[in-house]
C-alpha cells in the first residue's frame, strides 16, 4: 500500500476491486478489445481500451461513448466491492487500473468535444481516487 493511502487515517478504507484474469489473458493474447467488450460487457479495461483506440483515431465521441460506458461500470464494481462514493482507488492494484483508465479517458475526451465542467469533475475525481493515477496513465503504465 502506497504513503498516501497509509496517512489516511479519517478517510474511507481504499476500494480494490476483483481481478479479471480472462480479460487480461486475452487482451495479453492480442484479442481484439471490440470482441472482448461483448464477451467482458462489465469490465472497465476492456472499454477503456476502446475509448483509448477511438481516441487515438481522432473518433472523440465515440472515444467519450466508450470511456462513459466504462465508467459506469467501474463504478458498478466499486460499489459491489464495497465503495460508498468516496475514497481511495488506488492505482497500484492492478484491477483498479480499468476504472482508472476509464475515468481518465472521459476527461480527455470531454475535453476533446468542449466539455469543460466535465472535464474539471473528472479531474477532481480521478486525483482524489488516486493522486498518481494520471501520471501513470500518461507515461504509459497499466
Amino acid at each position: 500500500m502506497s504513503d498516501a493511502f497509509r496517512t489516511n487515517l479519517l478517510g474511507p478504507e481504499p476500494t480494490y476491486l476483483p481481478e479479471e484474469p480472462e480479460v487480461v489473458a486475452r487482451l495479453a493474447a492480442g484479442d481484439e478489445p471490440v470482441d472482448l467488450a461483448a464477451q467482458h460487457p462489465t469490465s472497465s479495461q476492456v472499454w477503456a481500451a476502446l475509448a483509448d483506440e477511438a481516441f487515438e483515431e481522432g473518433r472523440n465521441v465515440e472515444s467519450y461513448a466508450y470511456a462513459r460506458v466504462g465508467y459506469h461500470r467501474g463504478l458498478d464494481a466499486l460499489r459491489r466491492a464495497g465503495w460508498r462514493g468516496a475514497g481511495p482507488i488506488p492505482w497500484e492494484h492492478v484491477p483498479n487500473r480499468g476504472f482508472l483508465r476509464s475515468l481518465y479517458a472521459l476527461g480527455r475526451a470531454a475535453g476533446a468535444i468542449g466539455e469543460a465542467d466535465e472535464v474539471e469533475r473528472i479531474r477532481t475525481f480521478l486525483n482524489e481516487s488516486d493522486p498518481q493515477a494520471k501520471a501513470a496513465i500518461e507515461n504509459g503504465e497499466g
